[in-house]
């Protein structure tokens, strides 16, 4: 985490945790190892996480027997939902994903999420909001979450450091996902911490000089 921005300290007793889980990312007949940031948002009686990607046991160790509220899907690519069934298992809390993204959730799972996120949806943890805000182009479906009281973007795939997520892939679209960063993302304060689905730490300030960059090189 050295020269990373560091996680926001809490806000009524609300912080943001990081598990690091590794396994496969598998998409048109290739797979992939990758390490995944599952993010856990809460306070000392309830949580929520985001993305239950792999290892379902050391998951519910971040939760370290809170009240899981909710899992909140950011997308529905296997490397962030394949752990799911077995959190929900666990502690009966029930799965978000947006709808769109339901084709790619079948690619994983038989059984249906539980609920449906939404653009503009608010989910409320003791004195933090989170505000879904529906960034296709990774996926149909990629939301991030945006948490104003803790300065922080639970972005997931749709924006890291040094640029957006994959899209030469199926159901990816590069001009989308440049359109949800452009008008989404980079409209929030400077100072607001990206925390990603994969790899380092990054702000909106870092990210925003770079769109054009991104643009000249098409991905």
């Amino acid at each position: 985490m050295t020269g990373m921005p560091s996680l926001p300290t809490s806000v009524g007793g609300v912080r943001v945790e990081r598990v690091v889980t590794s396994g496969q990312f598998c998409l048109d007949g290739e797979c992939w190892d990758v390490d995944n940031n599952v993010w856990i948002i809460g306070d000392d009686a309830e949580c929520v996480v985001v993305d239950a990607a792999h290892a379902a046991d050391a998951i519910l160790a971040g939760v370290a027997g809170r009240r899981l509220r909710a899992v909140l899907c950011t997308h529905g690519h296997n490397d962030h939902i394949n752990a799911v069934p077995e959190v929900l298992a666990a502690t009966g809390a029930t799965a978000y994903l947006h709808p769109a993204d339901q084709v790619l959730w079948e690619q994983t799972h038989a059984e249906p999420p539980g609920a449906a996120l939404a653009d503009g949806d608010r989910i409320t943890i003791g004195d933090v909001v989170l505000e879904v805000l529906h960034t296709p182009g990774h996926a149909p479906g990629a939301c991030c979450l945006y948490a104003p009281a803790l300065g922080v973007l639970l972005s997931g795939d749709t924006l890291f450091q040094g640029g957006p997520g994959a899209t030469g892939r199926s159901f990816s679209d590069f001009p989308t996902i440049i359109d949800s960063i452009r008008d989404r993302l980079l409209t929030l304060p400077p100072e607001t911490v990206v925390l990603t689905g994969h790899g380092d730490t990054t702000t909106i300030g870092v990210e925003a000089p770079h769109l054009q960059e991104w643009l000249d090189r098409g991905h």
